[in-house]
Formats: C-alpha cells, structure tokens, sequence
C-alpha cells in the first residue's frame, strides 16, 4: 500500500479532468512502487492553473538512481499505452506517452535527489547565478503538487524555498545577466546581434536574441524577487506578477516581434529595453541606499 503526501490533498490542486483522475492515480502508484523511488510530483501547467487543451501532464519522479528504461517500459509504460517513446533522454531521463484511458499526453521525468537538491542548494543557499533561468527549477520545486514523498525529503526542500528570496542571490542574477545582455567590453549578446546584423545573418540574430531575452527575463524577475516560471507566456506571466517593470514593456515586446519590424529596429529596441531594465535596477538599488541611511541616521538619533 502507497501512503500519499499529505493523505492526497495535494492531487486535488492538480488541474485534470475528473474522469482521468483515478487512471492517474492508478499510474502514480506504480511509480511509487519501483525500488529507487523516494518521492513524486506533478508540475507544469497541469499544477499552476494554466493548462489548456494542448497541455500533458509533468510527471516529476525523484530517485536514488534512475530506474532503467527497459524496466520502466515493461512494467508501467507498455501496459498503459499503444503509444510512447521510452528512454528518450534529450532533455534528461525521460518518457512520453499516450495515456490510452486518459486519453492525454504523459510528459515523464526522472531526476536523481543528488542531482536536483544540489541545483536547489547551488541556487538558494550558494546565490549562484546562471545564464538565464536562474530559478526555473525552484519555480517548479515551489509550484508542483507533491503526491507522494517517502521521508518528507521532497516538502523539506519546497519549505526551504517558501522564505524570503535572498537578497544575495538577486543581485548575483541582475549583474551576471546585465553582463551578459550588454555590459560585458566584449562578446555580450548585444554585441554579437549587432555583428551579425552586418553580416545579414538572420539565424545568429534570432539565436542571439533568444539569448539576451532568456537574461532580460531572468533580470526582471529577480528584480521582483520573484522566481522565472520558464519558458512560457513570460510576458503575461510578467505583466501578472510583477510588481516592478521597465519602462514601455509591453510596447517594446509587441514592436520586437512584430513580422513587419526592421532588423536595425529590432537593434534599436533591444538597447532601449536593456537600458530600460538597467535603469530600473538602478533606481530600485538607490532606494534601498536610502532606506539603509535614514535607518542608520534613525539609530543614531
């Protein structure tokens, strides 16, 4: 018998169809069952309220060691669906299948606990910034439904993240990626879009746009002390959850990516919205100065 995280409440946060929700259970619970299996959660739209009628279901499987694609194939995979792909490890272990009575995608990943309570440490308590998406993961780790956590390993690292965002780590994000964007004396992704532009080659600009949108996005919402939701509707998800944005956010965004915009514009507009962002963390930084100071002036009063 497979005792559920917090008697199953959390599986009624999941944002499911009622008919598929004992098929999923049932698939759960095999999960559960293998050997190496320490905890299991579902994430992605299916727990943030935001899914839709394209959307699979994350399954997060938390291991000691990933069990073999084979096993996995033949005892959980094969008896539930007629069709999948098993062992497809593009992005890291995973599967992906048809569930045949639910009728809906299974998107399967299986992360080793080392592996992923390093990333959490290395993030949260070592405050080390990444080139983009610094805090996805923690997005997900403080976002997911746990269904099923052997040990409470699994909530013990989501508590760790519910306090307050470091300050440290904000600021490791905001001056890694501002680097990035611009302010590096040379090869930052500004540079290399304006160096491409001259050579006409329309992929490296795309790629180097897509680069320096990854660090503008992960710069904003460390600003807002906030954790980056991935890689999905961040302009909404921005304009939603963002206490503090640039100047001309949207405006800048829908003129970006409009088919009709010139590649010099384009050139234009990222500047503008980098010295926009850069301005911004400039102001918020120049208020918490004067915070510290009138409570040092305060305390020596």
């Amino acid at each position: 018998m497979i005792e559920l995280f917090n008697n199953g409440k959390e599986l009624d946060k999941v944002h499911i169809a009622e008919h598929r929700k004992k098929p999923l259970m049932e698939l759960l619970k095999k999960y559960a069952s293998l050997e190496d299996v320490t905890a299991i959660a579902i994430g992605g739209s299916s727990a943030s309220a935001s899914t839709d009628s394209t959307s699979d279901i994350d399954i997060y499987i938390f291991e000691k060691k990933v069990t073999p694609a084979d096993t996995r194939e033949q005892s959980i995979v094969k008896p539930c669906s007629d069709n999948y792909e098993v062992g497809g490890d593009y992005f890291g272990p995973g599967d992906e299948f048809m569930h045949n009575e639910m009728g809906q995608e299974c998107d399967v990943m299986y992360w080793t606990m080392d592996w992923f309570e390093d990333i959490v440490k290395s993030t949260w308590i070592n405050h080390q910034g990444q080139n983009g998406y610094t805090t996805a993961f923690l997005y997900t780790l403080k976002n997911f439904s746990i269904i099923y956590d052997s040990g409470n390993w699994l909530s013990s690292l989501r508590n760790m993240v519910q306090k307050e965002y470091p300050l440290e780590l904000r600021d490791n994000i905001v001056t890694r990626n501002l680097m990035l964007m611009k302010d590096k004396p040379f090869s930052s992704y500004f540079d290399q879009i304006c160096k491409a532009a001259m050579r006409n080659d329309m992929v490296s600009i795309n790629h180097r746009i897509c680069a320096f949108m990854a660090s503008y996005f992960d710069v904003l919402f460390a600003i807002n002390r906030i954790f980056h939701p991935g890689e999905k509707r961040l302009v909404s998800f921005a304009l939603n959850n963002c206490p503090v944005l640039p100047a001309m956010f949207k405006e800048n965004f829908d003129e970006l990516f409009n088919c009709g915009t010139t590649t010099q514009r384009r050139i234009e507009l990222l500047e503008t919205m980098f010295n926009a962002i850069k301005d911004t963390w400039h102001t918020i930084r120049s208020q918490e100065k004067i915070k510290q100071n009138s409570g040092r002036f305060s305390d020596f009063n």
